[in-house]
């Protein structure tokens, strides 16, 4: 029989899709997902079982008894297809997993993860809550208005607003204030961020003209102050976050960048990116503007990130002068950003553990000291020993952990690692295995082998970690 007849033979006898709704495997899915989700899938799994079949030849026509052997052999294959394709959207959705890439606020994995304290109020106001309700009064509530007090309290600003993230908080500023006008920044703070946020292309969205000033590597105070014009509304800083400028460089402080506003009759504005609320060149990491020092030095609005060194839910943080955080307030564009209740509640917690000179867990992972994580490697690898195996072998590594998301791109951690071979898998390999547990374990592959970070394990975690590790011994 010709090629082309066998497979056309083959594909006539591809299960039908109500075939496939009736097989055990989509009856015992169809309470879990809903008929309409799992008719998606039957059609796909059928639709990808022809595409595998398309092509392959199988020789003679088989008897009629062969015949009914093959179509069961196909529904099976399309049934094991259909489950394939479950579990696939499963693992394309939003789960928790363990983070030992050593890297603190992974963007990928969501950066800064939430204390206790602020997962706990998360859970609280899922249901009805005081969003903007007073409880003490009966009366309507301000949306945030906690939240907006403790940044008060803690950055020394006058008032404060909350939005979406940073990049919302950058857009509100801009089209608030100088959107009808020009703004003045550094060519070396035109800076692009993590999933396609620039500078330039923001500012042109909020309606305000952006003109850069001085080099990349050097901007004066005079390249500012010739800049200034009768349509220039608003001075720029932009904290380089991801990145820093060194050797030949040259940039005003921002006590000298508000003079000149001041002198101008034009506001300083100032992106600060990360948001330290902290002083974190005590743990070795540098060039970070502590916000309540940027209102001190003359900034009259400062916006900076909620879930990047604050360690808190993602949110775009904005404090300043009263009269200026007000008409941010009752910009139209403010309700398109403003925030929901589960951020502001996990907002709120964090916050308020500052408040108590009490550090979320992201500050705790940046000012572990190597001496803990050896001791944690150290323990977790005389468990592992009893395990034993011919082909897998555990080892301690000296290297760096990474703030991540951003912060402090010349800044490393000394850490101590696990790194883990086998003689029988590739480093993608083991990765592979370690990411389909569940939870999923994301590890790193440095210099040809698998290396886990312990800095960005929690200790309730570890369990699961080394349940993981012992299972590679065996499997």
């Amino acid at each position: 029989m010709p090629k082309s007849d066998t497979n056309n033979s083959l594909l006539r006898e591809i299960p039908s899709i109500d075939a496939l709704l009736k097989t055990d495997a989509a009856q015992a899915l169809a309470a879990q997902i809903g008929s309409a989700r799992l008719t998606r899938l039957a059609r796909l799994a059928t639709e990808n079982l022809r595409q595998n079949l398309r092509g392959k030849a199988s020789g003679e026509r088989p008897s009629d008894n062969g015949n009914e052997a093959h179509r069961a052999e196909l529904l099976k294959a399309a049934e094991a297809e259909l489950l394939k394709l479950h579990h696939a959207q499963i693992a394309s959705g939003v789960r928790r997993v363990i983070n030992a890439t050593g890297v603190i606020l992974h963007t990928n994995l969501g950066r800064a993860p939430l204390s206790p304290a602020a997962r706990e109020a998360i859970a609280g106001v899922s249901g009805y809550c005081t969003l903007e309700y007073d409880a003490l009064t009966g009366g309507r509530g301000g949306r945030g208005a906690h939240a907006e007090q403790l940044l008060v309290d803690l950055t020394g600003a006058e008032a404060a607003l909350v939005v979406n993230n940073c990049a919302a908080a950058a857009l509100l500023v801009l089209n608030t204030f100088a959107r009808d006008g020009q703004t003045i920044v550094s060519r070396g703070e035109l800076v692009e961020i993590g999933g396609d946020f620039r500078v330039p292309e923001v500012m042109a969205q909020s309606g305000s003209r952006m003109i850069d000033v001085g080099t990349t590597n050097r901007t004066r105070l005079s390249d500012y102050r010739d800049a200034i014009n009768d349509e220039t509304r608003m001075i720029m800083r932009v904290h380089t976050s991801n990145y820093r400028i060194v050797g030949f460089t040259k940039t005003p402080s921002l006590s000298e960048l508000a003079e000149i506003s001041r002198n101008s009759g034009l506001l300083l504005y100032e992106d600060a990116g990360s948001g330290a609320l902290i002083d974190f060149s005590q743990f070795g990491v540098e060039g970070e503007p502590i916000i309540r020092d940027s209102i001190q030095n003359g900034a009259d609005v400062v916006s900076f990130s909620g879930d990047k060194l604050l360690g808190g839910p993602q949110a775009g943080l904005i404090v300043g002068r009263a009269e200026l955080i007000e008409r941010m307030r009752h910009n139209p564009l403010y309700r398109a950003l403003r925030s929901d209740k589960l951020r502001l509640a996990a907002l709120e917690a964090t916050l308020a553990a500052y408040a108590r000179e009490e550090m979320p867990p992201t500050i705790e992972m940046i000012a572990m000291p190597i001496e803990q994580i050896q001791e944690r490697a150290a323990r977790l690898l005389r468990n592992l020993s009893k395990a034993g195996s011919a082909t897998v072998r555990f080892e301690q590594m000296t290297t760096e952990s990474a703030v991540g998301g951003g912060s402090a791109p010349t800044s490393s951690l000394p850490t101590v690692a696990i790194v883990v071979t086998d003689a029988t898998r590739t480093p993608n390999q083991i990765a592979d295995n370690l990411r389909q547990w569940n939870p999923p374990i994301i590890t790193r592959i440095l210099n040809d082998q698998v290396v886990i970070d312990l800095r960005t394990v929690a200790l309730s975690e570890e369990i699961e970690l080394e349940k993981a590790l012992c299972a590679l011994t065996t499997s």
